[in-house]
């Protein structure tokens, strides 16, 4: 078994002065750490799923998801700012410090909040939300972990970011 390993956020927030929802992870997993970029583990169904809402080709580099998040105005980043873990379990995820949202949301026209999956949503509304002031909507997590949700199901739960995009 894996060691607990405190751990800083290694990936800068994606958004531009044009982004108009956030959507929070938890914190990134070793493969996306690895890969220094959001949802990066290969069986993670967070790209193929906003390609689907976006009716888009699903993007395979680093370069074409930042392309397919800015033309639909998406801003990524996480809930977590640093902690200690155990691998990429979120179950193991302690001694939370949250993120500052703040340069995201000076910064861009972000009104929407959305959380992929329930730690994110949890840490958001335990330590973001009262400096915020704003309510974040929890969907279900794109995680292969997550496997009573499949593709069709987790375009369902996801529409909601696709119609706040593009409203």
């Amino acid at each position: 078994m894996m060691n607990p390993q405190k751990i800083i956020h290694p990936i800068p927030p994606l958004y531009d002065a044009e982004s108009k929802i956030l959507i929070l992870g938890s914190f990134p997993s070793i493969k996306s750490r690895e890969a220094m970029f959001f949802y990066g583990h290969p069986q993670n169904r967070f790209w193929p799923l906003l390609a689907r809402l976006f009716n888009e080709p699903a993007p395979a580099s680093v370069e074409e998801k930042k392309v397919l998040a800015h033309t639909h105005h998406v801003a990524l980043w996480d809930s977590i700012r640093s902690c200690t873990i155990v691998g990429s379990s979120d179950s193991s995820v302690r001694e939370v410090v949250p993120n500052d949202l703040s340069v995201i949301l000076e910064n861009s026209r972000v009104e929407r909040i959305f959380c992929n999956g329930a730690l994110s949503h949890k840490m958001y509304t335990k330590y973001i939300s009262p400096v915020t002031g704003i309510e974040a909507v929890k969907l279900p997590s794109t995680s292969p972990a997550n496997a009573a949700f499949g593709m069709d199901r987790l375009a369902q739960e996801w529409q909601v970011v696709a119609e706040a995009a593009e409203s």
